[in-house]
């Protein structure tokens, strides 16, 4: 088939909250997008009602985010898929390039969360976030990434910053972009077993940057993202409900998509192996002052979640690696 003239961007997890909203803003921006998660509507469903339902509620699915792309003049397909399953993976990939020839950017929002002591967090869903945080983020990155190369290949320099005005061209290729957090002591308490599988999703984002930089890739990047200040979901709507007070702690959405453009739009090098933080990569690398129109609440100041300051990774020595072994080889290099 004929590639599409649109770059293909794949966002995994985004039947709602901000995976719907990072696929809205990237077909706005100028890219095709396929829509991936779990959770799709029943064809009577469907059929039920054309307004768009609440974004955060069970009743937004793929295939309601597809149609309200396509209705806003977007081009979108909706596409299954159970990140836990391999053959899910290489099916949503598969239909990915028979619809569109391409695959130029990766978003993986997907995400099991279960926030409790080790104690009180039973082995069942520990492996439950296992699944759908690491090893599904590893399962998507190993079918996508052939196809994220040859883009990168082919790829010309992104703009400066995002903008609906983007011609096809200028839209970013070869790019990956996590929801994992930045690597910190404080993250673990009380969630020991989400943390892990999150914080081994960074390590995901740390090691195959490394991979492509040893390859001389500077057209590829794979950068992770977390949200400095809680964002509005499905889960945080359950304590809004019960204590309306705390949406004033909330923001919109908008601002981890607005984020992710603006990561995409950066130099790849800049971002590579990069664990970022939304609001500070818009402000330090977006010129984004007024953070106002990002609170859920009108007026508010909602509370930052994250560290004003982060741990740096690197040690002295990060140049040596010592003696190093292929095992696809069985030999030393």
């Amino acid at each position: 088939m004929t590639p599409s003239a649109k770059p293909v961007a794949l966002v995994v997890g985004a039947s709602r909250g901000i995976g719907r909203q990072v696929a809205v803003d990237l077909a706005r921006t100028g890219y095709a997008v396929v829509v991936a998660a779990k959770t799709v509507s029943a064809p009577d469903q469907d059929r039920a009602s054309s307004a768009a339902p609440d974004p955060n509620s069970p009743a937004s699915t793929i295939t309601t985010v597809a149609r309200e792309i396509v209705e806003a003049g977007g081009d979108a397909t909706a596409i299954p898929v159970d990140v836990r399953f391999e053959e899910s993976v290489a099916e949503l990939v598969s239909r990915t390039m028979s619809t569109y020839g391409r695959l130029d950017v990766l978003v993986y929002n997907s995400g099991a969360i279960f926030w409790a002591s080790v104690p009180d967090t039973p082995l069942r869903r520990f492996q439950l976030m296992q699944r759908v945080n690491p090893e599904g983020l590893y399962a998507v990155v190993q079918a996508a990434l052939p196809h994220l190369r040859r883009s990168a290949q082919a790829s010309t320099p992104p703009p400066s910053s995002p903008s609906s005005s983007s011609s096809p061209a200028d839209l970013a290729r070869g790019r990956i972009v996590v929801v994992s957090p930045p690597i910190y002591s404080r993250f673990f308490r009380g969630k020991t077993a989400y943390a892990m599988g999150k914080v081994a999703m960074s390590v995901l984002t740390k090691g195959l940057a490394m991979d492509l930089e040893r390859e001389g890739r500077s057209d590829m990047a794979i950068s992770s993202l977390w949200p400095a200040v809680a964002i509005e979901s499905g889960a945080t709507q359950q304590f809004t409900r019960r204590n309306p007070d705390e949406a004033r702690d909330l923001r919109r959405a908008t601002i981890f998509a607005d984020a992710v453009l603006a990561v995409l739009a950066a130099p790849a090098p800049l971002v590579n192996g990069q664990l970022l933080l939304d609001e500070d990569f818009l402000r330090d690398h977006a010129g984004v002052a007024d953070f106002d129109r990002y609170s859920l609440v009108p007026g508010s100041s909602p509370r930052r979640i994250m560290p004003r300051r982060l741990p740096d990774l690197t040690v002295a020595e990060q140049a040596d690696e010592g003696r190093r072994y292929d095992s696809t080889k069985g030999a030393k290099l």
